[in-house]
């Protein structure tokens, strides 16, 4: 039994690797390093601890000073947790497509988080690295962790993670497939591994619409603007941590099938897994296929699902952004983020208070419920509702829902077309879907705008 650690910093580190059994890999044996177990949820740990212990020796980060970074993925969990422990203040500058989990974990370690924008590229003001910067630029003494071209980053892989592999997988292992986003995890196992086994295999996964795949297959790439939804891997440059002629292959990995693989270890591996882990293990899966004699592969589960929650498991957050294979009808029910009838909907009683209903809206992040009677559609409470009643009368929380419900419900048929569903909406309606008498769902502007949102980027 392993004894009793000092911190968590000691428990970074010495993952498990265990092999998966769901997928069909061909010929080969497919592993996954469960990362997620590191203290801070993520692989990331590892460079937190390697990038800050590396400062301390060499003078860079003094005592109680100020760490800066850009981070689009779970390295800046990992520095703040090291940080938090070590009595350094954090400033991390982070693009608006991170989860709201990963965000409210760094401000609950203490991190000052500054949000940039996601859709500009390096050059921009506002692109995350240049604008991290800009800030250590302006805070004199700050140490800007920079783990794109820290070579404490790669260390960190090269002395931890890839020996761990090749102990764990007792000397056999024939390809690693992992992802670039600082580039330190290829570049440390690629040179362990490859000094261990000259025929091992260094393998990129990649997203659709990063260039990495691009540069290790053919040596050539022009990012075209392409953006992605995983987090913290893929880019628009190759990070100086990179060295391609160590990188073997690459596998591009669409949004819909990392998400989906996502889904499916948790179904029938039992993983929570985070949706770079989707990116690997797709891409792993993809590049066992085409190998015509077995192979020992292993990749990882990079972070922790818990962190996706809101987004990898949120089939209305799926359905959104087009990562959903359900069969379109062809009506307004296409527009239904969140169907009633497929249970996907909270709703209230007629008999429910105030309070139960402001608690639901409160939990699933919506501004109106449906009232219901059994499985009529008698009501709908909204925000509103609810602030008009009790503003000044804490009291009247316990009222129920029935006394202050909107009972007056024009309704739409699931037939109808979209031009009379605009005139519903534009008029400040909430549009009630029915097919029949059944009650299928709401669509609100949001859902109509997101309709023309995806057709765009699916066509830009």
């Amino acid at each position: 039994m392993q004894s009793v650690s000092e911190s968590v910093i000691d428990l970074i580190g010495n993952t498990p690797i265990v092999k998966l059994k769901s997928f069909d890999v061909g010929k080969c044996e497919l592993f996954v390093k469960l990362e997620n177990q590191n203290p801070g949820g993520s692989i990331k740990d590892r460079i937190g601890l390697s990038i800050i212990e590396e400062a301390e020796k060499s003078g860079e980060l003094k005592p109680g000073g100020t760490i800066i970074e850009a981070t689009a993925g779970n390295t800046g969990i990992g520095l703040a947790l090291v940080a938090a422990i070590k009595g350094y203040k954090l400033v991390l500058v982070i693009p608006d497509k991170m989860s709201r989990e990963k965000i409210l974990h760094l401000q609950g370690l203490g991190t000052e988080v500054v949000i940039t924008r996601s859709d500009v590229a390096k050059g921009h003001p506002e692109y995350y690295q240049d604008l991290a910067l800009k800030i250590a630029s302006e805070r004199p003494g700050s140490f800007l962790a920079n783990q794109f071209s820290n070579p404490a980053n790669a260390l960190a892989h090269r002395t931890t993670t890839a020996p761990e592999i090749w102990s764990q997988m007792n000397h056999d292992v024939d390809a690693v497939v992992a992802g670039v986003g600082s580039g330190g995890t290829v570049a440390g196992i690629a040179e362990y591994m490859k000094s261990q086994n000259p025929e091992f295999k260094m393998i990129v996964a990649d997203p659709e619409g990063s260039i990495v795949a691009d540069a290790v297959n053919t040596g050539e790439f022009e990012y075209d603007g392409g953006s992605w939804l995983v987090e913290g891997i893929g880019e628009d440059f190759i990070p100086s941590n990179v060295e391609l002629a160590m990188l073997d292959e690459g596998v591009v990995v669409s949004d819909a099938e990392a998400f989906s693989v996502v889904r499916q270890m948790l179904e029938e591996e039992g993983i929570l897994a985070g949706s770079s882990s989707g990116t690997l293990i797709a891409g792993a899966i993809k590049w066992c296929k085409m190998q015509k004699t077995p192979k020992r592969v292993v990749t990882f589960v990079c972070d922790t699902g818990n962190k996706y929650l809101s987004k990898a498991f949120n089939s209305a957050w799926l359905k959104d952004n087009g990562l959903l294979s359900d069969v379109t009808q062809g009506n307004l029910s296409d527009l239904i983020s969140r169907r009633f009838d497929k249970g996907d909907m909270i709703k209230v009683n007629e008999d429910d208070t105030l309070l139960t209903a402001f608690k639901r809206m409160r939990a699933d992040d919506v501004s109106q419920l449906p009232v219901m009677s059994e499985n009529n559609l008698v009501g709908i409470v909204d925000e509103e509702d609810i602030m008009l009643n009790v503003y000044r009368n804490e009291q009247l929380f316990s009222q129920p829902v029935s006394s202050v419900m909107v009972t007056k419900l024009e309704t739409l048929q699931v037939s109808d077309d979209e031009a009379k569903l605009y005139e519903t909406l534009a008029n400040g309606k909430v549009a009630i879907i029915r097919d029949g008498a059944a009650f299928l769902g709401f669509i609100t502007k949001v859902d109509l705008i997101n309709q023309y949102k995806t057709t765009f980027v699916a066509n830009n």
